[in-house]
């Protein structure tokens, strides 16, 4: 009979540990479920109105969109990349980071107006990337953001210091000076792709080759392939109108951030 009633009590607090720990997990995930999403502020000014085209009346109000490009990490600060835009208009470039996983976010540059920033590569925990160009309405002008302190602060360089319209299609860095990029700047069915080289950790940018088929870059990375720290994503999830951040790989992700895509309405 004790036997019994030992293995009883065991099996109990078994039981009972299992339904803390449920209940555990039950509480995480309604938390996750509550997290609102965050919300970029955006305020309609007279002098973007002027400068950027818009037409907005309190009739045909001009909604504003958050769209996300990239995401990747560096040590333990999480980037984000993409532009703020109307239907008809690209407003400003946006960095976005966060110092404590996610829970809260602060812009790591100042917005670069007429601009979208688009892919993040990092080297090393310090030495960073993100590719960017003017829209105006057509992309022109191609710049890089160039980091050497882990995303805290970012200068904007030119990849060609005259005017050039196109886009950069792939680019790549296999040491924290040695890069290449592919510049896009075909029109119409003529395509044009460049090839350029930088040995200065795109500081300055060398011409290499002109094809008129497109180049492709070998090991450059796609938007959600990250480094050794973890894959990184960005993906749209239309039933809740946000850009979700997600760290994982193969079948596996977990969320990390999601961003509301409807920021403001101007009239």
């Amino acid at each position: 009979m004790r036997l019994m009633f030992r293995k009883r009590v065991v099996h109990a607090g078994r039981a009972k540990a299992f339904f803390v720990i449920l209940a555990g997990a039950l509480t995480l995930v309604r938390t996750l479920a509550a997290q609102e999403p965050v919300r970029v502020a955006y305020e309609c000014t007279e002098d973007d109105a002027n400068a950027l085209g818009l037409t907005c009346t309190m009739e045909d109000p001009c909604p504003v969109f958050l769209e996300l490009a990239s995401a990747e990490a560096a040590g333990g600060r999480l980037l984000a990349a993409g532009n703020l835009h109307t239907k008809n208009v690209t407003l400003y470039g946006i960095v976005l980071a966060s110092e404590d996983n996610g829970v809260t976010w602060t812009e790591a540059h100042e917005r670069i107006r007429a601009a979208a920033v688009e892919q993040i590569e990092f080297i090393d925990l310090q030495t960073g990337w993100i590719n960017g160009e003017s829209i105006d309405p057509l992309a022109r002008n191609p710049f890089f953001l160039l980091t050497t302190d882990g995303g805290r602060t970012w200068r904007q360089k030119l990849v060609v210091e005259d005017a050039k319209f196109g886009t950069i299609a792939q680019f790549h860095f296999d040491t924290p000076s040695h890069g290449e990029l592919v510049l896009d700047a075909s029109q119409g069915t003529n395509v044009r792709q460049e090839l350029y080289e930088t040995m200065t950790g795109g500081e300055g940018w060398e011409l290499k080759q002109v094809n008129h088929a497109p180049i492709h870059l070998k090991n450059a990375r796609g938007p959600n392939q990250g480094t050794s720290q973890g894959v990184m994503r960005v993906r749209t999830d239309a039933s809740s109108g946000t850009f979700v951040i997600e760290r994982g790989g193969g079948k596996t992700w977990s969320r990390v951030a999601s961003f509301a895509i409807h920021v403001a309405d101007c009239q």
